[in-house]
């Protein structure tokens, strides 16, 4: 079998790009906007420490002040990418964005989708802040617009959702994945690569179980440490080690070799703020790290589902 038409791109795997370009016959950006959710592995209703890695700060707008509406923002966002782009998607991202009341909820999804050119939202989330309401809300969107509904999930071992203090399990998250599925919504999940004691076996059956769910993308990012988080306290304490460059993009290799065609890789690598930045240091050269990541594929004659047959 060979590499599939419908990528329509030079890459060993299925962007985000191509994905978008097949789907509207143009280019799409998403909208990064920050609209001040909290999370509830933070607030208490959880937890209070948050995940071992999250800092907590959120995004730039928040440090900087009064955020500006979701609105302003789509505006200011569309000024960057209008050379680029000519379709946008409000990418929701910073903290769990359907923990707040259903009428607040819809009250800012509304205001994102009345922005010019806005086809559709991206709403970053966990497995437990789904309830019903929430997921009919979506679903009622999906009727009209392009909806994705990406969950943080980082692995798919309890041991090691215990360990960085998720706040949730696998059965959690598999029973959330099953709620969403066959309301013409997208899913995309979150994994990160070099959690500490996970072995490679671990991450591939990650990749395995998440190949096997309906789900639509997937976000594979590096583990990195930052000042003023749990994880940044454990690596300067010497308590753990950060996983090199080599072992990270093989893993990552063999991560797409087994998941299947038309999943969409929407990241590869992770990005941290330069200002509190630990390790490893590789990961400060996004750019780096992806051609490292085409060139270990190129090496190898591979490709994203490989193991469903198809080849070079």
């Amino acid at each position: 079998m060979a590499k599939p038409d419908f990528w329509k791109n030079s890459k060993n795997y299925y962007d985000l790009k191509s994905y978008w370009r097949n789907l509207f016959g143009c280019s799409v950006h998403k909208l990064q906007i920050d609209a001040g959710f909290t999370c509830p592995n933070r607030d208490g209703h959880v937890a209070t420490g948050g995940c071992i890695y999250c800092d907590g700060r959120g995004s730039k707008l928040r440090q900087q002040g009064i955020l500006p509406s979701v609105a302003e923002q789509i505006v200011s966002g569309k000024k960057y990418y209008k050379p680029q782009a000519a379709k946008y998607i409000a990418y929701f991202q910073t903290f769990t964005n359907t923990y707040a009341p259903i009428d607040k909820l819809r009250e800012i999804y509304d205001e994102a989708l009345a922005q010019e050119d806005v086809i559709g939202l991206s709403i970053g989330t966990r497995p437990d802040c789904l309830e019903p309401d929430v997921v009919e809300l979506l679903s009622g969107y999906a009727k009209k617009y392009h909806i994705w509904v990406e969950l943080g999930l980082q692995s798919v071992h309890d041991k090691t959702l215990q360990f960085i203090n998720r706040g949730h399990n696998f059965q959690q998250f598999s029973d959330t994945v099953n709620r969403l599925t066959g309301h013409g919504l997208n899913i995309c999940v979150h994994i990160i690569i070099g959690l500490p004691g996970e072995s490679d076996k671990d991450v591939l059956t990650t990749a395995e179980t998440l190949a096997a769910m309906p789900v639509n993308g997937i976000k594979i990012h590096s583990l990195l440490a930052l000042e003023g988080t749990a994880l940044g306290e454990m690596y300067k304490k010497g308590a753990i080690t950060m996983i090199t460059k080599e072992k990270y993009v093989s893993l990552t290799a063999d991560v797409l070799e087994v998941l299947p065609p038309e999943m969409v890789i929407q990241r590869l690598t992770a990005d941290g703020y330069r200002d509190i930045f630990l390790a490893p240091d590789w990961a400060r050269n996004k750019l780096d790290v992806l051609n490292s990541i085409n060139r270990e594929l190129e090496r190898r004659g591979s490709y994203q589902a490989k193991h469903y047959g198809i080849t070079p």
